[in-house]
Parts: structure tokens; sequence; C-alpha cells
């Protein structure tokens, strides 16, 4: 497990899960409060979990009928509950606040997650519950809806793909079929026009972030298909899909020297000297779509702290004078991969050719 600020871009906070166990299908509006939190495709979380308030369980039910009711509608799919506030998360934000409806989901729980901040008292801590909570703070911060896929991580892996020795009934070792299912399920339910994830790489080699990318473009494809899963709900075709494009090359080159400029020091030194030993081609070299969005990046930072366990509030992650981001590369990047709507490029708008 390495953290945000160790990792070679792309990247981002990781954490590791296996299959819940099932319990009677729920509908998307089950209630989280209670002595056993369940998510929202019917599996079984964490039995005797603590729980967000009342007051924040009662907000995220609210915004999860308002996500599925909004005439545009966003669905950010990632491996992992951290992934969402690292990747993306000011265009979440930006959306939200505009009227969009959104919902993050979370295909694993990060049972298998380190504890990252060196600040943080691991005495007798319960991770797989804490994360709930975690991940709940993030989703108020951002005001976007959530939703458990209801998979366990696979845990991070180095070397070789074909070397990995994955956990039994872990999120990268099942029967991708289940796990797009699960997906096209919440899709059909919140019928997004537009749809973010992983590219084929999964951003950076963990097996969840991979497998990621595999379900989310195989629900992308069989939400609309009335023959695949017909017992999963209504179909619905999304318009656009988009890979996250975060940790590029040329943006922490960017913001890197601007910040040297104005503080003495590269606080993406170390990151760059790892990323100039990498031979994986830099991903904004694929980047089609930019969405302005500094006004964010507040709303990016607090929800990325809500995750206690995962982030160090000291790395480098921090480092840079948010004015100074605001000024070099005030914008979260895409690549469009998929589109059925004519979306003439480059973009400032996930939802280009879709808005009336």
């Amino acid at each position: 497990m390495r953290t945000v600020a160790e990792q070679v871009p792309p990247a981002g906070p990781a954490v590791r899960h296996s299959r819940r166990t099932p319990v009677s299908q729920t509908s998307s509006l089950t209630d989280e409060v209670g002595s056993t939190a369940v998510d929202r495709t019917g599996e079984q979380a964490i039995a005797g979990a603590p729980q967000p308030s009342t007051d924040l369980s009662d907000a995220a039910a609210q915004r999860r009928v308002a996500a599925a009711q909004a005439p545009l509608r966003l669905m950010a799919v990632h491996a992992h509950p951290d992934d969402e506030s690292s990747k993306g998360a000011a265009t979440l934000a930006k959306y939200a606040d505009d009227g969009v409806g959104v919902v993050v989901v979370s295909c694993t729980g990060g049972e298998r997650g380190d504890i990252l901040n060196p600040r943080f008292d691991q005495a007798g801590i319960d991770i797989p519950a804490l994360r709930l909570t975690e991940m709940a703070a993030a989703a108020e911060i951002l005001g976007v809806a959530h939703e458990w896929l209801g998979f366990e991580d696979s845990g991070y892996h180095e070397g070789d793909p074909a070397t990995w020795d994955l956990p039994a009934g872990c999120f990268g070792a099942l029967d991708p079929a289940v796990e797009t299912e699960a997906l096209v399920r919440l899709v059909r339910h919140y019928r997004p026009q537009v749809m973010t994830t992983y590219d084929e790489n999964g951003g950076y080699p963990h097996p969840d972030h991979i497998r990621c990318h595999v379900v989310s473009m195989a629900a992308f494809e069989a939400a609309g298909d009335p023959s695949a899963f017909p017992d999963a709900g209504e179909p619905w075709q999304p318009s656009k899909l988009y890979y996250n494009v975060g940790f590029s090359k040329k943006r922490m080159l960017a913001i890197n020297e601007a910040v040297k400029e104005a503080t003495g020091e590269g606080p993406f030194d170390e990151w760059l000297e790892r990323f100039a030993k990498n031979d994986r081609p830099d991903p904004s070299a694929r980047m089609t779509t930019q969405v302005p969005v500094a006004d964010f990046f507040a709303a990016r930072d607090a929800a990325l702290r809500a995750h206690a366990t995962q982030i160090d509030p000291d790395s480098h992650w921090f480092a840079v004078p948010r004015e100074v981001e605001a000024r070099v590369w005030g914008t979260d990047d895409y690549e469009l991969a998929r589109a059925l709507v004519e979306a003439p490029l480059p973009e400032t708008d996930l939802f280009a050719g879709i808005r009336p």
C-alpha cells in the first residue's frame, strides 16, 4: 500500500477488499442507520459498524433521491473510498453545486486499507467500519449521493499482473459479469447521461482499478440492452463515458515549477523523478476535456481530509498553494472514451452535446 504522495502517477490513495455476504435485496433508498450498514445493492456491509449520525444519513438519503430525479445526472465509478476525493472531486462538487444529480459508486469498501496517516491513533481501530463513516463524510462535503457496489478490495500488488495472488472472493478475482450486473442495476436506477471511470490501465496498476475499468465499460454497454441482465431494472443508455486524467506529468510539472518559483521548493520533485524512471505514457497525451473547477479546490481538499486514515495532512498533496494551482492548472482533466452524442473536442463540460 502506498500513499498518494508515494504513488507513481497517475495514481491516487489506494485501499484493499472480498465479496460481502448477500442479504435480502433492498432498494437504493435503504436507510444507513441501525445496527447493520447495508449497501445499495443488497450486500451486507459491516455488522455493528459505527454509523453516521441520523442527520447525516437522512441527508445522504435525500441526496440519493435528488440525484436520481435531477434533469442532468453524472455517475463517477471508483475502486475504493477516497478515490472519489483524489480523482475528479472538484468536478463532482462543481456539478452538484450546479444542480446536477451526482452519484459516486465505490466498487469496494477499503477493508484491506492500511492506515496511512502517521498522526492517526491506530489502537483498536476497526478500519472497515471507520472507512464507512469517512466515505459518508466525504460525500456530505462534496454534496453527492453515494452507493456501495458491495465487493471487497483485492489489496495492492506489485509487479506483473500475471504474478498477482489475489485473495479469494475479492473484487479483482470474481466473475466480472456478477460485478457488471451490480453496476448495471445502479446505472438503470440513476440513469446517468455521463459516467466517469479509469482507463484500461486502471489509472495505475492496482487490480481493483483495472477491474473497475472493465466493469464500468461493460456496464456502459449493457445498461441500455434489454437482453442484458433483464432483472436489473429498465434499460438505460448513458451517452458519454470519460476516463479520469488526474496525475499527468504535464500537470505535475507545471504546478511544481510554479510553486518552486513562488516558494523555492518543488513539492513534486520526488514524484517527477519517479515519473522519469517509469515507462508508462503520460495520460495527458490522451486528454480531451478540461473542466474549470478552481472554485471547488477547497471542497476537494476537505473531502480528501475526511478520509483521515488514508491521507497525511502534512503530505505534499496539500503543499501546493491553491491560488497557484488555480492560476496554473485550474481544471480537472478527462479523456472522452465513449460518446453516443455529437461532442466536438476539446471540451470544457462533461455534458457537452447533452445539455438542451
